[in-house]
């Protein structure tokens, strides 16, 4: 078998993903080429499994001080350029086309009618789960952003769904953790806000991680630039991490049994889905601004979720060479059997509730 396989470079979640699907891939013997788009080729690191990539401009969100900026999305998008990209994609040495939300390989198999597997966290969206519909235009992301002709979604609970658990590709190392170490991760916030919130909590270390900083301490507050390995090793470490309502990050958080903090992006619909389902399963606490009092409770009383999940890369992998033609829901079942996940009966908030506070946060 041979796939090309297409990964939205925006954020570091679905290269995280794509990076456990790709030792998977390869363990299996299968030949992948992959590509990868929405972000600048320098802006790229720790790419070495995915060999000799390709890269196209895409489509992705501007944002700026935690918020989408929808007029300087259009103005980014060049869509001429992405309709030649979709063209001129070759796609005859390929079996099978799988897209972990990138849109050049998924509208280039709608566009030659050839069959592409949806994998990636957005498509969960596509079932009758906890979520945050937003406009008419966000809904219009979410299902045409990158479509497939079969959809394998991924959520931290399956809530009734054919949907399958998170690719979470961390383990426990056995490392101590450090008291009142946190890791904090919010690359779409300035890195003025997020100073200025951490100042305020001198007792506690923050190992903060942003793509627009060189490493540099001040006092209680460590400052990296993202990189793979380092921002691993603190996530083994520390109690707890503050970050953006990204999917993948706070998979790895639950898999590791650490303290979890979410401030959604505002504007973006996927993230105050997110937000919504931890708050319901009671795996996270959420803010909705860089709200120092939420913070400080937080510190100060929030407990832990472990969640512990299978290998769901290997058996998606699986999947695919039998020729991605079986029951979703058989897989998801299969997954789901094999996952303890933590008992959430004691959740009394209701759905609509959080809905409308979601509402009037924003």
């Amino acid at each position: 078998m041979k796939i090309l396989y297409g990964v939205q470079g925006t954020g570091n979640g679905h290269i995280t993903r794509a990076r456990a699907m790709a030792r998977e891939l390869q363990a299996c013997g299968v030949s992948v080429d992959y590509l990868f788009s929405g972000r600048e080729a320098d802006k790229f690191f720790d790419m070495t499994v995915f060999g000799d990539y390709r890269l196209r401009k895409g489509l992705t969100f501007a944002s700026k001080e935690g918020r989408i900026r929808p007029l300087a999305t259009l103005v980014n998008s060049q869509p001429l350029q992405f309709w030649r990209d979709v063209k001129t994609l070759d796609l005859t040495p390929y079996d099978l086309v799988v897209t972990d939300f990138e849109p050049v390989t998924a509208w280039a198999g709608k566009y030659r009618k050839v069959r592409v597997v949806g994998l990636g966290h957005q498509y969960a969206f596509h079932h009758n789960i906890p979520q945050h519909h937003g406009s008419l235009v966000q809904q219009g992301v979410l299902k045409y952003f990158a479509p497939a002709s079969v959809s394998v979604g991924l959520h931290w609970h399956h809530f009734g769904q054919p949907i399958l658990p998170p690719i979470a590709p961390v383990a426990a190392s056995g490392e101590a953790v450090i008291r009142k170490h946190y890791v904090v991760y919010l690359p779409f916030e300035s890195v003025a806000a997020i100073g200025k919130l951490l100042r305020q909590f001198p007792a506690y270390n923050f190992h903060v991680y942003h793509p627009e900083v060189d490493a540099s301490r001040e006092g209680h507050i460590h400052w990296f630039s993202p990189g793979r390995e380092s921002f691993q090793a603190d996530l083994h470490r520390c109690e707890g991490v503050i970050c953006n309502a990204g999917f993948e990050l706070a998979s790895e958080v639950l898999q590791l049994g650490r303290k979890l903090l979410v401030k959604p992006v505002r504007g973006q619909s996927e993230q105050y889905s997110n937000a919504l389902a931890l708050d319901l399963l009671g795996y996270g606490h959420v803010m909705y601004d860089l709200n120092a009092a939420k913070v400080a409770s937080w510190l100060d009383g929030a407990g832990a979720t472990r969640v512990d999940y299978p290998n769901v890369a290997r058996a998606i992998c699986h999947w695919l060479l039998a020729g991605a033609d079986g029951d979703v829901g058989t897989l998801a079942q299969t997954l789901w059997s094999a996952t303890h996940l933590p008992d959430i009966t004691a959740v009394t908030r209701t759905e609509n509730s959080l809905v409308n506070s979601v509402a009037l946060e924003r």
